[in-house]
């Protein structure tokens, strides 16, 4: 993920505000997500678990990031879309609902480690990052189609 999200932020860095604010917070859920997930270079020792305030940590920034994207950064795109024509507005819509349903993923993920009343739930947490991971690859898939159409019409 880190990976595509170089090639992302070498391709769309600096072309507008917009994309860099969101390249830099995905970089920092990110990094978060390998420090809690215990994933080079924030390696774990198999037997450890990280600590709870870790995992609330990394809900927060996952929060953030999923309501940014939603109330701020897709608004943005789809606005400057409508400057571009009709076409635009169409894909840019036609890739929110497809972003969305990432969603209900992180926010159930979130709801389990800041609700948890004890650090057992941290037993599943390797599998529910798991599964998490997946739906925000095909999230950032999108969002990076979203980057994509706002860079191929800036002026």
């Amino acid at each position: 993920m880190l990976t595509k999200l170089d090639k992302a932020e070498r391709r769309w860095g600096g072309a507008h505000n917009l994309i860099d604010q969101w390249i830099s917070n995905r970089r920092k859920l990110l990094i978060q997500y390998f420090i809690v997930a215990g994933l080079a270079p924030y390696s774990r020792s198999e037997k450890s678990l990280p600590k709870m305030d870790q995992v609330k940590q990394f809900c927060a920034q996952l929060v953030d990031y999923v309501s940014e994207g939603h109330f701020e950064v897709y608004n943005n795109v789809v606005k400057a879309c409508e400057r571009f024509g009709e076409s635009s507005i169409e894909t840019a819509n036609g890739l929110l609902p497809r972003i969305s349903e990432s969603t209900d993923t992180a926010l159930d993920f979130y709801d389990k480690y800041t609700n948890a009343s004890d650090e057992q739930v941290l037993y599943q947490l390797d599998n529910d990052l798991s599964h998490l991971a997946q739906a925000m690859e095909s999230r950032f898939e999108l969002e990076d189609e979203l980057l994509e159409l706002l860079y191929q019409r800036l002026p």
